[in-house]
């Protein structure tokens, strides 16, 4: 019970280390969504806008990159407990890192498009995004693992707001509508919403809450109206550049209100972290204390069966067994320490079955989201309805489809393409 103790307290201070990786990371990525957003409106733009703030913005990245790279150091350490999934995922995003020099060299010269650079940007971004998913699928705890579902959806819905305000700074900047483009926005809109509506179900109400107030401040109204007036013009249409710095400020103070709520839940992640190690060092205290009462002060029979059984003394009668309910009350007290903490076992088992089921269900469906867009061809949003489409048409759970999705043959895919040449289709 000592050893089960400790090792609880060796696995809330991993995961409070984990806590510091993903502030660490989220800041980079805050960091690198911003450069990816002036630098893809620089080149739109053809050098005319966002300059002076791209080469601000880089300088106060690279402060971030060299505070990753310290805490990457740390966390392979072998005491850190880092995994080898965890410690593959830091080196690509390590290697990410390596490369940016080089394209920042190619922006500066404009020497690739705003496209291009915004899909360099998001590639090194999603890379990050994934380790602190992997984070969230290591916890072990379930209140902490429902913080960290939510901690997950929030990221991903502020990469998603990240890549609507870089490619709408684009379309701004260039003074062209581009119904690629406008589409794209179109999906990370409706990618948002299902990201928020996540985190919100995982939430605590005050997060919850100050983020539903968000909704109601005018830049919110501002940017709503910015993004019909780009999502409904058509192909080619002429657009106001002198818009892009107003999108540009608006999509940041979006992301910026889903940054704070980021901060507070790493903040509320270390706090619960460090609640729990007192908890369980009390609990491990309490426990040695009710191990040594026990030693120190057996029951009452003892005492008389040792007097019986003692050589020196001639043998008396047997001790009364009412005598042995003397003491019971210490052994009683352990006995009732190891219920409460079976029942509170389980009831945490629960709530973290309800946490990982959502991560797991999360899993499969991006699985069969990928199959249908290497194997037929699709974007991502068209993946995503198609699985949603047959879930309502055949009445099934979304995850069911997924998984049969999965178990399809590569040649029904092939008959499936051939009647269905184009994408979505």
């Amino acid at each position: 019970m000592l050893r089960s103790k400790q090792l609880e307290i060796d696995a809330v201070r991993h995961l409070a280390s984990r806590a510091e990786l993903v502030d660490v990371i989220g800041q980079l990525i805050q960091g690198l969504q911003r450069e990816r957003g002036v630098s893809g409106a620089y080149l739109a733009s053809k050098a005319q806008r966002f300059a002076d703030v791209r080469l601000r913005v880089i300088e106060e990245v690279a402060p971030l990159e060299t505070r990753l790279r310290e805490v990457f150091a740390q966390h392979i350490e072998p005491g850190q407990g880092a995994t080898a999934k965890a410690l593959s995922l830091m080196a690509w995003a390590l290697l990410g890192l390596e490369s940016l020099p080089a394209l920042r060299t190619q922006i500066e010269r404009q020497a690739m498009s705003a496209h291009d650079s915004v899909a360099a940007y998001s590639h090194l971004i999603a890379g990050l995004i994934e380790l602190v998913f992997h984070v969230a699928d290591a916890a072990g705890l379930p209140s902490v693992s429902r913080m960290l579902v939510a901690l997950l959806h929030l990221v991903q819905a502020e990469e998603e707001a990240g890549q609507e305000r870089a490619l709408g700074a684009l379309l701004y900047a260039s003074g062209s509508s581009n119904e690629a483009h406008q589409q794209r926005v179109i999906h990370l809109i409706d990618a948002q919403e299902r990201s928020l509506r996540v985190f919100s179900e995982f939430a605590e109400p005050a997060l919850r809450a100050r983020w539903e107030q968000q909704q109601l401040v005018p830049a919110a109204a501002q940017l709503e109206r910015l993004r019909r007036a780009l999502c409904v013009a058509r192909p080619g249409a002429a657009l106001d550049s002198d818009l892009s710095d107003t999108w540009f400020d608006l999509c940041s103070e979006r992301i910026n209100a889903l940054w704070h709520l980021q901060v507070d839940l790493v903040k509320r992640l270390r706090e619960d972290c460090e609640a729990r190690i007192l908890e369980a060092q009390q609990d491990l205290q309490d426990s040695k204390g009710l191990l040594r009462g026990l030693r120190d002060n057996p029951p009452q029979r003892t005492h008389a069966v040792d007097r019986f059984f003692d050589m020196a003394q001639a043998p008396s009668a047997l001790p009364d067994p009412a005598g042995a309910s003397v003491h019971a009350g210490e052994s009683a007290s352990l006995v009732d320490l190891l219920q409460s903490q079976s029942a509170r076992m389980a009831s945490m088992e629960a709530e973290l079955e309800v946490a990982r089921r959502t991560l797991n269900e999360r899993k499969v469906i991006e699985r069969a989201k990928g199959v249908l867009m290497a194997r037929l061809g699709m974007n991502e949003e068209v993946a995503f309805r198609a699985l949603q489409k047959t879930s309502m048409d055949q009445n099934r759970r979304l995850l069911e489809v997924a998984e049969a999705t999965l178990s399809l043959p590569d040649f029904a895919f092939a008959q499936r393409g051939a009647h269905n040449p184009k994408p979505g289709s």
